[in-house]
């Protein structure tokens, strides 16, 4: 039997009923200065904590970062080695780049200085340009500003898109985990590593990277329930991706941050019910894609940045050992940025012989940072491009701000075909819904809106107030009839395109709502069963009834209200079906006898 090392403390080992002895798990300690300055720098009362890069692990000297709390001392924040990706546009070959990351935690109200200190700052800017982060340059070296909420941004100097600091600046973790929890796999500060490569986690077991801690491992989620990865450290280098989630329910990610996974940064196939929160990945590597769900359902991604060497966001169906309809899945309140394809992407993987599904898609209050992709077939802000059978539909994207890109498309929406990936063309999109779309730059190409044939289109596509450079596109903006609106986006659409509709803010959307046709009339009697389907055009995906007499329930995914009334009398059911745009309502006169 594997006896543990004396010299590691309780803190740096791991603890956790079922997984593999922590005897098989190697962790450097961090040393007793790097302990204390953890201990110190998490006082409370600072408001601030900050955490030391541990022995061993590339940092970068491009900035000097510090901060403070308002009057208080300023304190070093720890800049790690960053790399991330361009691409020969001729050769398709990959080069890193250098680049920064830091991070600290805070709450109330931080002051924060960045030092270059390479060259002279001829020209500073903060994103997400939607924060508005003032900002000021002080002897032509240092930046300074102040956060009075959690941000994840990239500081810019002198344009440089890579020689920059992406700076995360988190919420403290008020409540973590003890070390000693049996439920708790606790990696504390330093370096850790594992002897496969990998930490498997058990259902009602919890990963908890401490601040500070570097863990060189991919966290597997493997047919568990109720399991989480959560802290405040990173994932970094590991083989494989950064954590995969494969046929999981009740899966939370969150506050960590992932560097450089040679894999996917997350990946989760056949996942219900799974958060991802507050996460960071940043990728350098081919096929360095930022989350990937296959076959997932009921899925939440709020609050991340990523910033990878592929799709940033990618949503598909059957691949691999994956199989099944992708459904309910919302991606809000984040920040995006491809050096290399799709910031979003959606449909290219599914079944020909078993044909999937899509559907039911939200992203909304998204900041897009960068897109630069130079193939032609690879391009979109946000592609939704059904390939291998795949049917998207009811999708949503809502408030997402694109700001000015490399290289690339800000939306397109194609069924295709692709020989590289698919073996058949998609089945078509349907009910998309986009409101409050804005573009401001000069290096968007002209976009594609494209159905495959007559069988396999693109149909009921609604954008409402899309912004252009601060002009709003609108089919009644008194444009030459010979035009298309689409033209001023700029934006091709072919003959396999129908009803699609740019509309300003104060248009009625009562032609793409759901329109109830079911009977507004219908009878039961008491104690005897019943059953009324909710039936309503524009692609409904949720239903509802309120007012049933008792006895009755309405199955909220498929219409059907069944079961036996109690009592006798007639009740006045509002009756609701929702789709990508809205809700759209009728009243059904029910009489039980």
């Amino acid at each position: 039997m594997n006896i543990p090392d004396p010299r590691l403390s309780r803190r740096t080992l791991l603890y956790a009923a079922g997984v593999t002895a922590a005897t098989s798990y190697a962790s450097s300690l961090a040393s007793p200065a790097q302990a204390a300055a953890a201990k110190a720098s998490a006082d409370p009362a600072d408001q601030l904590v900050t955490y030391a890069i541990p022995d061993g692990i590339a940092q970068n000297t491009s900035f000097a970062v510090k901060a403070r709390t308002p009057g208080g001392k300023w304190k070093a924040v720890s800049t790690y080695l960053a790399k991330f990706m361009t691409i020969d546009p001729r050769t398709g070959s990959g080069t890193n780049q250098n680049s920064s990351m830091a991070y600290f935690d805070f709450s109330g109200e931080v002051e924060v200085s960045v030092t270059y200190t390479t060259d002279r700052i001829t020209s500073a800017r903060i994103r997400p340009l939607s924060y508005g982060i003032e900002h000021k340059v002080h002897k032509h070296n240092t930046v300074t500003f102040t956060l009075t909420e959690p941000r994840n941004l990239s500081v810019e100097v002198n344009g440089d898109l890579f020689d920059n600091l992406q700076l995360f600046a988190g919420a403290i973790d008020t409540n973590p985990p003890s070390a000693d929890d049996p439920d708790v796999i606790y990696f504390g500060p330093g370096v850790h590593t594992t002897s496969d490569g990998t930490v498997t986690v058990p259902s009602g077991k919890t990963v908890y990277l401490a601040g500070g801690a570097v863990l060189k491992s991919r966290v597997i989620f493997q047919d568990v329930e109720n399991a989480e990865l959560v802290g405040r450290g990173l994932i970094y280098n590991s083989q494989g991706g950064g954590c995969t989630v494969n046929s999981s329910k009740n899966i939370v990610i969150d506050g960590v941050t992932m560097m450089f996974p040679y894999g996917y940064a997350v990946t989760a196939g056949e996942a219900q019910n799974l958060t991802i929160r507050n996460m960071r990945g940043l990728s350098a590597t081919t096929w360095g894609d930022g989350i990937d769900l296959f076959c997932c359902k009921d899925v939440v991604i709020d609050g991340v940045f990523m910033r990878n060497s592929d799709d940033c966001i990618a949503i598909y169906n059957h691949r691999w050992d994956y199989y099944g309809d992708t459904r309910n899945i919302v991606v809000k309140n984040s920040s995006l940025w491809a050096d290399v394809a799709h910031p979003v992407n959606v449909g290219t993987h599914g079944n020909t012989d078993n044909p999937e599904t899509i559907e039911n898609l939200t992203f909304s209050n998204l900041d897009i940072l960068d897109h630069r992709e130079p193939q032609l077939d690879y391009q979109g802000c946000i592609a939704l491009n059904p390939g291998d059978s795949n049917l998207v539909r009811n999708v949503r994207i809502e408030d997402v701000r694109v700001e000015d890109f490399r290289w690339g498309q800000l939306i397109n929406m194609r069924v295709m075909f692709n020989t590289s990936y698919n073996t058949s063309a998609g089945r078509g999109i349907e009910m998309v819904y986009v409101k409050n779309l804005s573009y401001t730059g000069t290096h968007a190409s002209t976009a594609h809106m494209v159905g495959y044939d007559a069988d396999h289109g693109i149909k009921d596509v609604t954008f409402e107030n899309l912004v252009i450079n601060g002009t709003l596109v609108s089919d009644t903006d008194g444009h030459a009839p010979w035009y298309k609106t689409s033209d001023f986006v700029p934006m091709y659409t072919n003959e396999h395109v129908t009803n699609l509709k740019f509309v300003d803010s104060g248009a009625s959307l009562a032609s793409v709502l759901p329109a109830i046709s079911s009977a507004d009339s219908t009878t039961g009697s008491t104690g005897s069963d019943f059953g009324y389907t909710i039936t309503a055009a524009n692609v409904p995906y949720a239903f509802d009834a309120t007012g049933l007499p008792d006895g009755l329930t309405v199955d909220k995914a498929t219409g059907v209200i069944s079961g036996q009334p109690a009592g006798s009398g007639t009740s006045s059911v509002i009756l609701s079906a929702t789709n990508a745009v809205g809700t759209g309502t009728r009243t059904l006169t029910l009489v039980v006898s």
